[in-house]
């Protein structure tokens, strides 16, 4: 790791350690402290904010060390409780908010009692209950089956022969703590039902290291397409090992395609399909993404697809010659309204978008990432068609 990646990581640390900290003052100051709850059960709730407050430190560090059985019961505790938190900033934000703006006062009187201690506790118990029913229904979205979501692309170049050339499309399965091998054993029957032409996995695949794993990941060998199965690495691929999982997708009979091109040939026609390591790569281990890389060399009258995890990289790929952009990266921002934050970083966060002439398809993702919940951007497997437009 280059020095630049660890000054990067200190100072990201570092931000993430004030922001956990403060969040989870702010938590405890507007849950626990302003309604002055009595003993014993005030003590138990700031006990309860401090220890699950540490899960979310801990679990990483036991994702990284242990394997998922045993760092399933940190992970799922600390998952819950960081959706349980957004949800809870989030209101409680709102409602400073509105209190600001009607004249009020956000925090309760200094003991008292009056309209402003009953408020507080009103308050408390409304945004905790709004939380927890948010938390509940985004987590039964996030635990079903991903959907099937089917999408017809007609492109200028794309060949008469291949007209219905079926493209199965999963990203950001992000394997690991949570999610494990019955998911993959699951994934993998759907994709085969399908019986696609190409399977498409657009990264972000782990969380977690080899050793951790691989068996976890083991049953993605029996994907089945005609063409083959292909994989580009994501963020996560990279801070979980890009090198050393790129040997292990091998392996699994995927074809890995880090800045580089293929010619993917029917018989009766052929089109060009490309593929790109994530931008962020070089702050890890220095691999990133090198679209003219992928592309040199290529016949510019083939039809050209790209897998490349981020959709950012649409803005460079529709210049260059792409036909079609598969991505993922953004889950569609998995839980409302989180997806507004997504928009201030990325013009392109789910669903179809054209420019230059080109296509981008952005993903909402086939697993999830940190809270297993999912609100407003439910998950999918994706089938494209490819049609001529000629």
């Amino acid at each position: 790791m280059s020095s630049r990646a660890i000054v990067l990581g200190i100072l990201v640390g570092t931000l993430a350690a004030a922001v956990l900290v403060g969040g989870h003052y702010y938590l405890a100051r507007r849950l626990v402290l302003d309604p002055q709850w009595g003993a014993p059960l005030r003590g138990v709730l700031l006990g309860t904010i401090v220890l699950l407050g540490a899960s979310l430190v801990l679990q990483p560090v036991c994702g990284r060390f242990l394997k998922p059985p045993l760092a399933r019961l940190v992970a799922w505790p600390a998952s819950l409780w960081m959706g349980f938190l957004f949800f809870s900033l989030t209101l409680l934000l709102v409602s400073d908010g509105v209190l600001a703006l009607l004249g009020g006062s956000a925090l309760a009187d200094t003991g008292q009692g009056g309209p402003e201690h009953a408020s507080a506790r009103l308050r408390a118990l409304t945004v905790a209950s709004l939380a927890l029913g948010a938390g509940a229904v985004g987590l039964l979205t996030a635990t079903r089956p991903p959907m099937l979501r089917r999408v017809e692309h007609r492109l200028r170049r794309w060949p008469r022969e291949l007209d219905g050339f079926r493209i199965v499309q999963i990203s950001d399965l992000h394997i690991g703590p949570i999610l494990g091998r019955r998911f993959a054993e699951q994934l993998v029957s759907r994709c085969n039902e399908i019986v696609p032409d190409l399977v498409a996995v657009t990264g972000d695949l782990v969380d977690g290291g080899v050793r951790q794993l691989a068996d976890e990941v083991a049953p993605l060998a029996g994907l089945r397409a005609q063409f083959g199965v292909f994989f580009v690495t994501g963020n996560h691929d990279h801070y979980s090992g890009a090198a050393e999982w790129a040997d292990v997708v091998r392996g699994l009979g995927m074809s890995v395609l880090r800045n580089e091109h293929v010619c993917v040939d029917t018989g009766n026609a052929s089109f060009d399909l490309a593929g790109v390591d994530d931008h962020r790569g070089g702050f890890i281990d220095g691999v990133r993404e090198d679209l003219p890389r992928a592309l040199a060399g290529r016949d510019p009258e083939r039809a050209l697809v790209l897998l490349a995890h981020d959709p950012s990289t649409f803005k460079r790929a529709s210049q260059m010659g792409v036909d079609l952009q598969l991505s993922g990266h953004t889950h569609g921002g998995q839980i409302w309204p989180f997806v507004y934050l997504v928009r201030l970083v990325t013009p392109f966060v789910s669903g179809l978008y054209q420019r230059n002439g080109a296509q981008l398809y952005v993903s909402r993702g086939t697993g999830f990432w940190g809270p297993p919940m999912r609100l407003g951007a439910p998950a999918e497997i994706t089938e494209h068609v490819l049609r001529s437009d000629t």
